[in-house]
């Protein structure tokens, strides 16, 4: 199989090598990745400036191809599929995030607009992403069996498998649930509060209260119980 992967969090971040690593004996990797933090893209995409392409000689795994642009995660994947895949890959792969993207979080995640990209062009695309605190040990420990249940699932053209990994010990971890619905709550609920006012300027700081009120089948109550969460969505075909 051919595989390409992005991700939001930039070409140097540990997930995407983490992930690309453990996908080449499945087959051959691409990786096309921001050349920086882009982390709340979405599925926006540069549209005034040129994109600028660079292979990438020091990837941590020297076995992929790998390259990094300066534009958003979707951006990567549109220019991975015209420019660096030689054919349709049978995969795209966004992640291994730092961070959940899950709930209402998910229209604004780079990491599932990638996803959201590669589902666009009618691929079977998967987003994954860890929770912060020693998350990257259950990721680790799953990824095989979360591989052969991507393989196993009919991703129709338009949905996105999108996977989260639960913060907590690796004793603690409960298993995989798939069939998750998309949570309509939000796990952190933001505000705003005056920072600074400086003459008729006011600078405002985002607050965010972590909200663990959620429906019982719902990829956050999956995260908060210790489970991986797998949902299949459609997306925005």
């Amino acid at each position: 199989m051919n595989f390409l992967i992005t991700n939001d969090d930039g070409i140097r971040s540990s997930g995407i090598a983490r992930l690309s690593k453990a996908l080449t004996k499945y087959g051959k990797v691409f990786v096309v990745a921001p050349d920086s933090q882009r982390s709340g893209a979405s599925q926006s995409i540069t549209t005034k400036n040129p994109l600028a392409l660079k292979k990438v000689s020091d990837f941590p795994v020297p076995e992929v191809e790998a390259y990094e642009i300066n534009g958003t995660p979707a951006d990567c994947v549109r220019l991975g599929l015209a420019a660096v895949v030689p054919s349709k890959p049978d995969f795209v792969f966004s992640g291994i995030n730092f961070g959940y993207n899950c709930g209402g979080d998910l229209m604004y995640s780079g990491t599932f607009g990638a996803a959201n990209e590669g589902a666009s062009k009618g691929i079977p695309s998967v987003a994954l992403s860890e929770g912060t605190k020693d998350g990257y040990k259950i990721t680790d420990k799953f990824l095989d069996e979360i591989f052969q249940k991507v393989f196993r699932t009919e991703i129709k053209p338009g949905q996105i498998l999108n996977i989260n990994f639960p913060t907590c010990r690796e004793e603690d971890c409960k298993g995989i649930l798939e069939g998750r619905i998309v949570s309509r709550r939000r796990m952190f609920e933001d505000s705003f509060e005056v920072s600074s006012e400086r003459g008729a300027e006011k600078t405002f700081s985002v607050k965010s209260v972590f909200n663990s009120d959620c429906e019982e089948d719902s990829d956050i109550k999956a995260l908060l119980n210790n489970s991986i969460s797998l949902s299949l969505i459609s997306g925005n075909l």
